[in-house]
């Protein structure tokens, strides 16, 4: 008996060692798959910066500060503002690794119901907004080339957004795997304009298309309102900067690579903005470029003609590209608001054959079709901007005060503190200086579903009343149905 003892044990130690062997090379395996190098983070960076705002945003910077010399500026300091931000983010992604953003970063600094302000906001106001924005500016590249010399109807415009809303939601809605797809499809022909823009760019410099920059600072219109209107529409096409710290679980050695990603990337996206601005200035005048209804098709018809058809149809697939990976990431906010007792839980079910957050994302599109119907562009950018740089300045803000509140609290990344200091004044300064100088409506509205969500905060969560989930079980039974 004693040696059968002897044998069972060491044959069960054999096991276990070969058991921890095993799961030694597994995590080695995963980990190996899991590691981004400093080249691939830079790659992520570009990919997520850049999308529809450089087609559309030029055109508003003009406009707002009317010289082709000051919206270059304005361009290149975009750029410096984004990369600024994207380090006070990098150290407070290192610092607090919890998933969500803005979310926990809130949270630690202030308490709940900032955190909750935020959650709120995007899911009602940054998110949705957004995805409008995009889905309108995929409208009229697709348009511009059925109306030459005249503007398309805005009702096509928009019935053409609200179908690439539809479009978008049901594709994400279906299948992960066909969302991921189209997203690596449109990223590459993102990539090929872009490209086409600056080549084309650099030959009509060279063959002396210089005559549009001589004076460039001339007829400039110069104020704190439209200097934080012309960020808003700069800054929009830079927005992803701030998911940056979302990689960093995934980075080899993030420490070092993580800021240098950013010190590359977002100068290098910056100096692609800059460029592509400088090749639309170089065939077209302030003037023409403000009376273009779409900038990087006028841009080709005047370049690439007679292979003009390129731009509107690769823009379009940019525009849509970003459509579709804006829903998909924020489909999966709705869901987990839904999850954690922050909206009605039918938001959180998930369909059992095709494992997407169809509820979510329907919920989504639906709010996004609600902007399109009353709103333009650019009174969108600017509600947009004006929600979204509220909440990057109180993050920003949430650093500088866990230096002082949260000192036990390790630091692999540590940013000199002028930087945080500097983004949150300018973030007061972006927020506060339009509604003084040039106050809107959208601004009144952003701010009162803001607020609003107070209300909520009150009820549902503080108070905990739970009628609203009860009237959300009835629907249960019909989408578990549907779902199975």
């Amino acid at each position: 008996m004693g040696e059968e003892n002897m044998r069972k044990r060491k044959g069960e130690t054999n096991r276990e060692r070969d058991e921890q062997s095993i799961q030694s090379k597994e995590s080695k395996t995963m980990n190996l798959q899991k590691e981004v190098g400093l080249i691939s983070g830079i790659c992520v960076i570009v990919g997520t910066v850049i999308g529809s705002g450089i087609f559309i945003s030029p055109k508003s910077v003009l406009a707002n500060v009317g010289a082709v010399g000051p919206c270059l500026v304005i361009w290149a300091a975009c750029g410096i503002l984004s990369t600024l931000g994207a380090l006070c983010y990098a150290e407070l992604g290192t610092m607090i690794t919890k998933s969500g953003g803005e979310y926990p970063y809130l949270m630690e600094a202030f308490g709940p119901i900032p955190g909750y302000l935020f959650s709120w906001t995007s899911l009602l106001v940054i998110k949705p907004s957004s995805f409008a924005i995009i889905c309108l500016s995929f409208a009229e590249y697709t348009s511009a080339p059925f109306y030459p010399g005249c503007d398309p109807p805005v009702v096509v415009i928009k019935c053409l957004a609200a179908a690439a809303i539809v479009i978008i939601t049901t594709v994400n809605s279906l299948s992960v795997k066909l969302g991921s797809y189209v997203q690596n499809f449109f990223t590459a022909a993102k990539m090929i304009i872009v490209i086409i823009i600056i080549v084309s760019g650099f030959v009509l410099l060279a063959q002396g298309k210089t005559e549009n920059f001589k004076n460039s600072f001339n007829d400039a219109k110069i104020s704190a309102g439209s200097i934080s209107l012309a960020f808003y529409n700069g800054l929009w096409a830079y927005d992803g900067w701030n998911q940056l710290n979302y990689i960093t679980e995934e980075l080899k050695n993030p420490y070092r690579n993580l800021p240098l990603s950013i010190i590359i990337g977002i100068p290098l996206v910056s100096v692609c903005y800059v460029l592509i601005n400088i090749s639309y200035f170089t065939i077209m005048t302030s003037t023409e470029l403000l009376q273009s209804q779409a900038v990087a098709v006028t841009f080709g018809d005047r370049v690439l003609y007679p292979a003009s058809w390129i731009v509107p149809l690769f823009v379009a697939f940019s525009t849509i590209g970003a459509a579709n990976g804006t829903c998909f990431t924020a489909g999966r906010l709705v869901y987990v608001a839904g999850r954690e007792g922050h909206m009605l839980k039918v938001l959180s079910y998930i369909n059992i054959k095709r494992f997407t957050p169809a509820p979510a994302i329907i919920f989504y599109g639906a709010i996004a079709i609600i902007y399109i119907i009353p709103g333009d562009i650019n009174t969108l950018i600017n509600y947009f901007s004006f929600a979204v740089w509220i909440f990057y300045g109180l993050t920003v803000f949430a650093l500088i005060v866990m230096r002082f509140t949260r000192k036990e609290l390790r630091r692999p990344i540590k940013i000199p503190i002028v930087i945080p200091i500097l983004v949150t004044i300018v973030s007061i300064l972006l927020v506060l200086a339009p509604i003084i100088s040039e106050p809107e409506w959208a601004y009144l509205y952003c701010v009162l579903f803001m607020l609003g969500g107070l209300i909520f905060y009150v009820l549902f969560i503080h108070f905990k009343f739970t009628w609203a989930q009860k009237i959300s079980n009835l629907f249960q039974d019909l989408v578990s149905s549907q779902s199975v």
